[in-house]
């Protein structure tokens, strides 16, 4: 099994789309990027902790490979946005890829720099490809929230 790493907002509706995805067989949300031990949401949301809202996704690569995995990605959330998806603000609801692997890290780059030349965005993409360190599962009450309470959707 292959994982990913990806943060585009809130990630309780982004886990319930990969989750969906043909190919993926594990998702859990949780927290990348920051400088504390151990965080926790309630300290992430203070926006100090330096975190983003992350999902891991869990995926079996002769299935479904990382490039179809970073085009959903881009197409469910505004990637041009800073710091912001929708009403949730803050440094914790970045846009960022955090690639496991030097292929990953050159996929994402150059998917970026594709999509910055397009003519499909009118603002350059703000996603940024952090160094992956220690991913910290969310507390069990976010894992596939949206799911457990019976929402069909999250306003990514």
């Amino acid at each position: 099994m292959a994982k990913a790493y990806f943060a585009a907002g809130c990630f309780w509706g982004v886990q319930q789309r990969f989750s969906k995805l043909p190919g993926v067989t594990n998702t859990i949300v949780g927290y990348m990027g920051g400088k504390m031990h151990s965080p926790d949401y309630r300290s992430v949301c203070t926006g100090q902790t330096g975190h983003a809202e992350v999902v891991e996704v869990e995926y079996e690569a002769t299935q479904i490979d990382f490039a179809t995995l970073m085009s959903c990605f881009f197409e469910w959330h505004d990637p041009t946005q800073v710091n912001r998806q929708g009403p949730d603000i803050g440094t914790q609801y970045r846009t960022a890829i955090f690639p496991q692997n030097d292929e990953q890290r050159a996929e994402a780059q150059q998917k970026i720099d594709q999509l910055n030349q397009s003519d499909f965005y009118s603002q350059p993409i703000a996603t940024t490809i952090e160094t992956t360190d220690t991913f910290w599962p969310a507390e069990d009450y976010h894992q596939h929230y949206l799911d457990k309470r019976g929402l069909g959707h999250c306003g990514i």
